[in-house]
């Protein structure tokens, strides 16, 4: 949903598609998202209203229009991830529930278009051994590709205690993660726009607030093999990274908080360019990383397949100036897919 405010901006959509010839690989888009019954079925049963929470209706989709899409994108193969709202309103049994409903009808889909569509399951966290049981049935018993994460569920960010026994049997296995932004569970929601539509600024920034915790913590250095996805061309992080490294080194000095090796820390993200990637994201985002860990992603169905055409035109063009077409379209996102 990042990016928005170019929606309806009929030149922001003007650039045509097709300009530029994309590579002759499998196209993957990792960050896509299927607004499937289970999932509407769910936030009904768990009291969860999308509009309160995210300031945004959840858009339209059908697997028909997502497939058109994806024809006239050029793309090959689509990640499904759950997008938010996040499964829980705190009723953990109801939600591992929800969760088990979502991966059945998920899977069913990808079944139905094995070549076109692959899966990240939803896990019910923070129930934990809901997550696990979750983690393991979808990835053995449905082919998940891997887990969505959120930024948090009800306060509880990523990099906290209680994510360790999950991330440790993710790690096990080797998995993809793909992250996704959840609001903070406070915030000025009054007198302020970014408090009324969460993909304005919310979503960013609490992705950042994630990662920067999830370094803080650790984890990324205990548990090395997992394979992370960063959302929205890595959110406030080519910012916040030089400014944590500092303040890290700072807190260990005064024994605050274990030392963090941010460099191997970071080597270890990938990052997806859903949102506004040109032209001045990704120019900021390889500050951070380098084109081995980038990733495209549509965000479809949250911006219309129009602006979306016409956003990946231009991308499409910066990417084609690098030589980096095959790199993010095809040969980083195989690397996880596979």
């Amino acid at each position: 949903m990042l990016g928005m405010g170019a929606v309806w901006d009929s030149k922001a959509c003007a650039a045509p598609a097709g300009e530029v010839k994309l590579p002759a690989g499998r196209k993957i888009d990792i960050h896509a998202h299927a607004m499937l019954p289970a999932y509407l079925d769910g936030l009904k049963k768990l009291g969860i209203d999308p509009v309160a929470e995210e300031g945004f209706p959840l858009p339209k989709w059908s697997a028909d229009a997502h497939l058109a899409f994806m024809a006239d994108a050029g793309i090959d193969y689509t990640v499904l991830s759950l997008p938010t709202p996040h499964i829980y309103h705190g009723d953990e049994q109801l939600s591992c529930e929800v969760a088990r409903q979502i991966n059945e009808e998920t899977a069913a889909l990808c079944r139905q278009y094995p070549e076109k569509f692959g899966f990240a399951a939803t896990v019910p966290f923070p129930s934990i051994e809901g997550s696990l049981q979750e983690i393991a049935y979808a990835m053995d018993k449905l082919g998940a590709l891997g887990v969505k994460v959120p930024s948090n569920a009800r306060g509880i960010y990523l990099g906290d205690e209680r994510w360790e026994k999950i991330f440790a049997e993710l790690n096990r296995r080797k998995a993809l993660v793909i992250v996704h932004p959840s609001p903070a569970q406070q915030l000025p929601r009054q007198g302020t726009i970014t408090g009324k539509v969460m993909a304005l600024y919310e979503y960013p920034a609490d992705t950042t607030r994630a990662m920067v915790n999830l370094l803080a913590s650790g984890m990324l250095t205990r548990y090395p093999k997992v394979r992370i996805v960063v959302p929205h061309c890595g959110s406030f992080l080519p910012y916040m990274k030089q400014r944590a490294k500092a303040m890290f080194q700072m807190l260990a000095g005064m024994k605050m908080m274990e030392p963090v090796d941010m460099e191997q820390s970071f080597s270890r993200l990938y990052f997806d360019l859903a949102g506004d990637p040109a032209p001045d994201a990704l120019p900021m985002l390889l500050q951070i990383t380098d084109k081995e860990h980038i990733l495209y992603g549509s965000d479809y169905p949250y911006v219309p397949a129009k602006a979306l055409l016409g956003k990946k035109a231009a991308l499409d063009m910066d990417l084609a100036g690098r030589g980096w077409l095959e790199q993010v379209y095809c040969q980083n996102s195989k690397m996880l897919v596979s």
